[in-house]
């Protein structure tokens, strides 16, 4: 269930909708995996004032790799890492995913890139994992992309310009 992203944020009810998403957080925080927890109960995170919000953020790059262990290569696990830069310009955002359970990156129209980071948010799954949704702006006439991506917890790194 989608508490914060662009089907929930009519102008009459953004003001209830954000409400309820702090109470889902606070009312799973035991369930939440650390990072995601300090992300989606921090004051700042979704304070387009603050410079570490990622709200219009560009994307500067998203990497999927396998990263092995040296001892047994053939155990791979899934990681992502997505390097923003931020709305001001004055530095960028990054945030890792080291083990990817399920992702979906969906972009329907991307020739002209994905435009703005415009809302994510981020969810508990039944067994425990971090679900971080995100939409993309995109450019008018273009679908927006949708990235959804399921992972033991996400790392988040603020590196000034």
């Amino acid at each position: 269930m989608a508490f914060i992203l662009s089907a929930q944020r009519e102008p009459e009810t953004i003001v209830t909708a954000f409400a309820q998403y702090r109470a889902y957080v606070a009312g799973n925080a035991a369930r939440f995996p650390r990072g995601a927890y300090a992300l989606a109960a921090s004051e700042w995170y979704f304070d387009p004032r603050d410079h570490r919000c990622p709200h219009d953020a560009w994307l500067e790059s998203v990497t999927i790799a396998e990263p092995a262990p040296v001892e047994r290569s053939e155990q791979r696990v899934t990681a992502i890492r997505v390097r923003l830069l931020g709305a001001y310009h004055d530095g960028f955002i990054e945030l890792f995913y080291s083990r990817v359970i399920r992702y979906s990156l969906s972009s329907p129209s991307s020739a002209r890139g994905l435009g703005d980071w415009l809302y994510d948010e981020f969810r508990v799954a039944t067994g425990g994992h971090l679900i971080h949704e995100i939409e993309w702006a995109g450019f008018p006439s273009d679908e927006g992309s949708r990235w959804v991506i399921e992972a033991s917890d996400v790392e988040f790194q603020w590196i000034p310009r």
